[in-house]
C-alpha cells in the first residue's frame, strides 16, 4: 500500500463533503505531475486530505476505492475514486509540518502547488504522531477546587 498528500479547498471540496457523500470521483487535476500521482494510485492506498487555503491543514485519511481511470471528453486526464476512512484526532497544520525534521524531505512542502503528491511511510508515520491527542498524566484536579 503506498500513501498519498489529496489538497482540495475546503469551500469547493472538503473532508466534510467527503464524509457527508460516502465517496468521490477525485478528478479535475491537470497537472502533469499530480496526474501522473494520480495513475500510479492503486485501490487500498491510503490517503490524506490536506484542507489548503486559509485552513492550511491536513484533516483526514482516505481510501482509493478505484485506481485511476481516464477523465474527460478527450480522455486526457484522470481521476480516481475515493472514500473517507476517519478524520485525524487533531489536524495537523501546515506550520507543524515545516517545523518537523521528520517531513523536512516530503514533497507537498517541497513542490506547494501540487495538488497530489506521494507520502513517505515515514512521513505518514510523523503526521500521525503530529495528530495524535496530547498525553496527559492522568485525571487532574479542577484549577480553582474548593473544599
Amino acid at each position: 500500500m503506498r500513501h498519498w498528500l489529496l489538497k482540495t479547498e475546503p469551500g469547493s471540496y472538503g473532508w466534510d463533503d467527503l464524509v457527508r457523500d460516502g465517496a468521490t470521483e477525485w478528478d479535475g487535476v491537470r497537472n502533469h505531475a499530480a496526474a501522473a500521482h494520480l495513475r500510479a494510485m492503486a485501490p487500498g492506498d491510503a490517503a490524506l486530505v490536506y484542507h489548503s487555503g486559509e485552513a492550511k491543514a491536513a484533516v483526514g485519511i482516505a481510501r482509493v476505492a478505484r485506481g485511476p481511470r481516464r477523465d474527460g471528453a478527450e480522455g486526457d486526464w484522470v481521476s480516481v475514486a475515493i472514500e473517507p476512512v476517519a478524520p485525524l484526532p487533531q489536524p495537523v497544520t501546515l506550520k507543524a509540518m515545516k517545523a518537523d525534521p521528520a517531513l523536512k524531505g516530503m514533497a507537498m512542502l517541497r513542490q506547494s502547488r501540487l495538488s497530489v503528491s506521494p507520502v513517505t511511510a515515514a512521513e505518514w508515520q510523523a503526521i500521525a504522531r503530529l495528530s495524535a491527542p496530547p498525553a496527559t498524566d492522568g485525571p487532574r484536579e479542577p484549577a480553582d477546587r474548593r473544599d
